[in-house]
């Protein structure tokens, strides 16, 4: 079983595709490069911001092919996994570590709720037909089916499990899963939260989209926090916290490509029936990167 440890900054990659259909080679691995020049800690494709609902399981797989190719063993590589089936998530966990994946960000879709113990079943069957660590994500913003208290503490003592990215805005919950879990679970903080304030109660790092168009701010307050260095740390996520505030009022999939748009990468729109930013949303996202000197 693989031993590394996940910390840091994970951006959620974006996932080009070109009218054809075809994802963007050239597009994507501009981007991976550009952020591990920038210093992130990893890549994370088919998160939330990476559209993996919309995309087919071709054009999943070839975001997964071309992000290991762009990162050539640089940094981790944690792949998104999610499907409304355990089969179909088990598949695509075991392709993921076949193709080179460092590790597994485990996502639960369902249609109709489920249970405890379908919830603990899903995630616990993940874990263990793979041999790579596994990240757990919730966000009841968006999810039929949460992870409770309880399952995650059960699913903390499964050897591999030893991560988890918590989306529920409630920051307090985040450190009720460190009092529970002990030191066997591991929490990345997202977009949702102020990663600042997660790190000071015990957190490791976030995995977010917007750590896409912000990668050497966000980078910066990350090592803040390392150093312990609150005040300064503070005062950056006071500034960078108003790229959060735009991003609430819109798609989020269309920020931040249409962030990177503003950037320079012709990464297209988010995929239909999602709509592109409008042209205030594009003002608004364009103001506040260069409010933090992205832009």
């Amino acid at each position: 079983m693989s031993t590394q440890d996940f910390a840091g900054v994970f951006p959620y990659l974006v996932s080009p595709v070109k009218p054809s259909g075809e994802i963007d080679e050239v597009v994507l691995t501009q981007l991976c490069n550009d952020l591990i020049e920038a210093g992130v800690h990893g890549l994370t494709p088919l998160g939330s911001t990476g559209e993996f609902a919309y995309l087919s399981p071709q054009q999943r797989r070839r975001v997964v092919e071309i992000v290991l190719e762009a990162s050539r063993g640089r940094l981790p590589v944690i792949a998104g996994v999610a499907s409304t089936t355990t089969a179909d998530a088990v598949a695509l966990a075991q392709d993921y570590q076949q193709l080179g994946c460092s590790g597994i960000l485990a996502i639960l879709e369902s249609y109709f709720p489920v249970s405890e113990d379908g919830v603990y079943d899903y995630f616990s069957a993940i874990a263990s037909a793979v041999d790579l660590p596994v990240v757990m994500y919730t966000n009841p913003n968006f999810q039929r089916s949460d992870l409770s208290l309880a399952v995650i503490e059960k699913l903390s003592r499964i050897d591999n499990i030893s991560y988890i990215k918590d989306a529920s805005n409630n920051t307090g919950r985040l450190l009720s899963i460190i009092n529970l879990t002990e030191d066997r679970l591991k929490v990345f903080a997202a977009s949702a939260h102020i990663p600042a304030c997660v790190m000071m109660i015990g957190g490791v790092g976030w995995m977010a989209g917007p750590a896409c168009i912000a990668p050497r701010q966000s980078v910066e307050l990350y090592d803040l926090c390392r150093a312990k260095e609150w005040d300064l740390a503070l005062e950056r996520q006071r500034t960078l916290w108003s790229l959060n505030q735009v991003f609430a009022k819109y798609n989020l999939a269309a920020c931040i490509k249409g962030g990177l748009e503003l950037q320079g990468y012709r990464v297209g729109p988010p995929l239909p029936p999602q709509q592109p930013l409008s042209d205030s949303g594009i003002v608004e996202v364009g103001a506040a990167l260069e409010r933090i000197g992205a832009l």
